[in-house]
């Protein structure tokens, strides 16, 4: 939330108020695990970085229940740029790929009742080393904001880590000037871990919308495990620091791609709604599996993400090779719970928990709903024990609600 702010240039201290945004988790789609920086349009027109990618995107998400279950962003990732700005100093994208140019990319999205993203970087260049935007940043935000660009995802390539705060202080400055709405994505915490420094979640959050705190995510069912352990351990509390304006980001989600399996991206979906992260889906919709896009569609799940209460889960415990984590959410006194099974290997495991362990009120029963499914699973006294079984790898997820 831009809230405060900053120095702009290192000169001056200057207020700018809260853009409003983002007061759940923002939820859309996002090119870049799926697509990556593919330019080779001639021999893989479907599948490339273009207009045509990005449209076809906006349209399954408007037409098949996407949009209606909360996803609203179609963002575009890295090397969607020409190699050069024109001769004003302003971006431009790649005319060969991007032929209308993004306002008439951003009109269509619009269209579909939906918002256009777009990638920037705070450095020189951009990571795949296209025009990045230091030292214009005025010139960007107001580019970006006369194309009707939503939502801003800022990477960290390409500059000192000691100018991280002044670059993203300034940009969020200019795109709050703009007078748009224009949702800030950060990658400002993880580039400062990645060069060995330690995040200030509290200053990234003051000009922030979403917080990246983790390296890039892979479609592979290790980064997933790498990420979990990042917030578990919650290095810097970053978990007490988000809530509605400002989102911790793990980054995107890779259910429907090709390496977790159906417990995986259980595992995936559910840890990510405990978190309040983001739901950015990085898969080709065009083709998903009919399980990926269902799991991707639960009510259960997207509720308890998009919670109002917006406070984040944590780990309650860990017993044996269980992680369990719960999250507070609506009604008053009801508790999301997660049973993450760590095992690789083996079989279903049983495990069973007493209820005060697991809720902070003391009400004298609670019902208790299976997330997944939205199927009453039992009326719990506060002493007794719940039980759930769990697959290797997989989860359990309730929700615990006082009777």
């Amino acid at each position: 939330m831009m809230k405060l702010l900053t120095f702009i240039a290192g000169v001056s201290v200057v207020a700018a108020l809260d853009n409003g945004l983002a007061r759940t988790p923002p939820m859309g789609w996002l090119s870049w695990e799926r697509f990556r920086c593919n330019l080779d349009c001639k021999n893989d027109p479907d599948n490339c970085i273009s207009e045509n990618l990005y449209m076809r995107m906006a349209d399954i998400i408007a037409a098949e229940g996407y949009k209606d279950a909360g996803y609203q962003y179609v963002c575009v990732d890295d090397c969607w740029l020409a190699k050069s700005r024109d001769s004003n100093g302003r971006l431009q994208p790649d005319p060969d790929r991007f032929p209308h140019g993004m306002k008439a990319l951003a009109d269509y999205v619009h269209s579909k009742g939906l918002k256009f993203g777009i990638y920037e970087d705070v450095g020189s260049e951009t990571c795949a080393r296209y025009p990045g935007s230091r030292g214009h940043y005025q010139t960007d935000a107001l580019t970006f904001a006369e194309w009707g660009i939503d939502l801003l995802k800022f990477d960290g390539c390409n500059i000192k880590p000691e100018d991280f705060a002044e670059g993203y202080s300034e940009m969020g400055f200019y795109l709050n000037k703009t007078g748009r709405p224009i949702l800030y994505s950060c990658e400002w915490a993880i580039g400062d871990i990645m060069h060995g420094r330690k995040a200030n979640y509290t200053a990234v959050m003051e000009i922030c919308n979403t917080c990246r705190n983790a390296i890039d995510l892979n479609d592979q069912w290790e980064s997933i495990v790498r990420i979990f352990n990042v917030y578990a351990k919650d290095v810097g509390n970053f978990s007490k620091i988000a809530g509605p304006g400002g989102w911790n980001d793990p980054d995107e989600l890779v259910i429907g791609d090709f390496s977790l399996s159906p417990d995986q991206e259980r595992t995936q979906m559910a840890l990510w709604s405990m978190w309040a992260a983001p739901l950015l889906m990085s898969v080709d919709l065009r083709n998903i599996r009919p399980e990926s896009k269902n799991l991707l569609l639960n009510k259960g799940l997207i509720a308890v993400n998009q919670d109002p209460l917006g406070v984040p889960g944590s780990v309650r415990m860990t017993i044996d090779q269980f992680s369990i984590w719960t999250r507070p959410v609506i009604p008053k006194g009801s508790v999301a719970t997660v049973f993450f099974n760590q095992q690789t290997g083996g079989t279903p495991r049983n495990i069973s928990v007493p209820m005060y362990l697991l809720v902070d009120g003391t009400a004298s029963h609670y019902l208790i709903t299976d997330t997944f499914t939205g199927s009453k699973l039992a009326r719990l006294a506060y002493l007794q024990s719940l039980t759930v079984r769990v697959n290797p790898t997989g989860v359990a997820m309730v929700k615990m609600t006082p009777a």
